[in-house]
């Protein structure tokens, strides 16, 4: 399939990926400006645990969508901080779950002020109609690169 000439200043996906970059920045620096040790990757780490604790390391890579080498050094890093621990699983020993320590739920609790004021801070002056707009259109996105990647899976 031949598809036009395109100048990539007429594209999203600069704008998105700067955007995430700098987001992810500005909330690493939101959180060392209240005193916290966390990156903004642990933080998210720490999010998707406070909701299901115990989870499979091998799904926190899907859910994180972080290669396998990538995600045990980020865990490494954080048990080394003592906010996750990883426990085999006993009826499967191939599995490792990863579950957050009290220091990691009481330093999730502790930074949510913090990661919230973030938030809005960066969504200053966008409408909540706005913000709809955007999330479905990078939902579409996501559904774009999904059908494409199942396609390339299925050849």
């Amino acid at each position: 399939m031949k598809y036009p000439q395109l100048d990539f200043k007429e594209t999203l996906i600069p704008s998105i990926g700067k955007t995430a970059k700098m987001m992810g920045i500005y909330l690493g620096r939101s959180l060392q400006q209240s005193q916290v040790d966390l990156t903004s990757k642990q933080w998210v780490l720490l999010k998707i645990l406070h909701r299901q604790d115990g989870i499979p390391q091998n799904d926190l890579a899907i859910i994180t969508e972080r290669n396998k080498a990538s995600l045990v050094r980020l865990i490494h890093n954080m048990e080394k901080k003592d906010l996750v621990t990883r426990i085999q699983d006993p009826s499967d020993k191939r599995i490792n779950r990863i579950f957050l320590t009290k220091k990691g739920k009481q330093i999730y609790q502790k930074t949510l002020p913090t990661i919230r004021s973030a938030f809005h801070e960066m969504q200053s002056g966008i409408s909540r109609d706005e913000i709809d707009t955007v999330n479905s259109i990078l939902e579409r996105i996501l559904d774009n690169i999904r059908q494409q990647e199942q396609s390339c899976k299925s050849i």
